[in-house]
């Protein structure tokens, strides 16, 4: 007979991948076990494998939830208003989805290339989302600038990505006020230099 999933798996699950995702970007993604996961999670090793068949299903569902999550809430920026007023909500929107993902963010660089190239294909389209996102609103704000040179307009869409992660690695704590007011700088230096700020 099948086993039937319990009341509150979707809970129990998210619990198991946060816990995870923590004890994957402390440990290291190669030392750290399922064993150490299940501890952390205060179940059984058996009970883990209920949900996951191993270390690497775990790590792409982390991943894959996170980068899922964060490419779907930049699409939830409205279309409508100027591309300045578009590119300043996206910059706001991906620093407030930040907060509280550290682990899932830190261990993409580690875990992302250990998957199968058909998940890692998976990841990067949500990552290739998210830049194209920011590239089409910069096209629209510069059109002079980037229609044409595809170079120019990777290189100044990454930059943004840097100021981001640059706040990721150097304010982890910051709250939600930091974020909007940090949000602000990054849009008014990108959009008019840094004498706009």
């Amino acid at each position: 007979m099948a086993r039937t999933i319990a009341k509150d798996y979707s809970e129990k699950r998210a619990h198991i991948l946060k816990t995870a995702a923590r004890v994957f970007a402390e440990q290291g993604f190669a030392r750290a076990s399922m064993t150490q996961v299940a501890q952390e999670c205060g179940i059984s090793k058996a009970n883990i494998y209920h949900y996951y068949s191993g270390k690497d299903a775990l790590l792409f569902d982390i991943l894959d939830s996170y980068l899922a999550t964060l490419r779907d809430r930049l699409a939830t920026v409205p279309e409508e208003g100027s591309a300045e007023k578009r590119f300043s909500a996206l910059v706001r929107e991906a620093l407030l989805a930040y907060e509280g993902m550290d682990h899932e963010h830190q261990i993409q660089t580690e875990g992302l290339p250990l998957l199968p190239q058909e998940q890692q294909e998976t990841l990067r389209g949500y990552q290739r989302d998210m830049v194209g996102q920011f590239s089409s609103v910069l096209t629209e704000i510069a059109p002079d600038v980037f229609e044409g040179d595809a170079r120019k307009l990777r290189a100044a869409t990454m930059s943004v990505f840097g100021m981001l992660n640059w706040f990721y690695m150097w304010n982890r704590s910051a709250g939600t006020e930091a974020r909007e007011d940090y949000a602000k700088l990054v849009a008014r230096m990108t959009l008019g230099g840094v004498a706009s700020i």
